[in-house]
């Protein structure tokens, strides 16, 4: 059975979640919650790690992953320099429900994310290493915006869910691709295209 860590969602107690950055640390899956859905957190390190992933949520294996960060020099180590309409979007978004997709340094698309929410915060800082969270759930189904949606979908698949209550805004976060001369929305969430547009 996958174990159930009930947090304060704005005061989360270290101790817990010192307990579940162990376990992604050393390759487990781990789900949390951000302000859009819950994530299924893990080691981007570890190939097993991901290979498991995508197994359990059957996940298309040409579909990349995004990373989740606690601040933007994440960002600056992976990619180099930033370019500065993905600042500008950047400094208006994040911590928020954007994921920008940048290239790293050998040329290759990655997406990244910066939650804004205390619990999934702490827990990427405690783990101390890259950490992938798509969506908490079965590819193709609706995200989860509770701890109770993903033990629906996911008890016994994965170690641990932190429960820290329903999500805030309960729409994915929206996704936009800086690789290219303009800006592309992927997939338009929390934030309108319009929206992004007007930035």
């Amino acid at each position: 059975m996958t174990v159930v860590i009930r947090v304060n969602s704005l005061r989360p107690e270290p101790a817990k979640i010192k307990k579940a950055a162990s376990v992604l640390k050393k390759g487990g899956l781990v789900a949390f919650p951000t302000e859009t859905v819950y994530g299924l957190g893990a080691n981007l390190l570890d190939k097993r790690a991901i290979k498991k992933v995508y197994e359990i949520k059957n996940r298309p294996k040409k579909k990349p992953l995004t990373i989740h960060i606690a601040d933007t020099a994440a960002v600056k180590k992976m990619v180099g320099g930033i370019p500065p309409m993905a600042g500008r979007l950047m400094d208006r978004y994040w911590p928020g429900p954007l994921t920008i997709i940048l290239k790293d340094r050998r040329g290759k698309k990655i997406g990244f994310r910066m939650p804004d929410n205390k619990v999934a915060f702490l827990l990427i800082k405690k783990a101390g290493i890259p950490v992938v969270a798509p969506s908490a759930n079965i590819s193709g189904n609706k995200p989860p915006t509770s701890a109770k949606e993903v033990l629906r979908a996911l008890n016994g698949k994965i170690d641990i869910v932190i429960d820290g209550g329903k999500t805030k805004i309960g729409i994915e976060s929206t996704v936009v691709d800086m690789t290219g001369q303009r800006p592309r929305v992927l997939r338009e969430g929390a934030i309108s295209k319009a929206e992004i547009g007007r930035i």
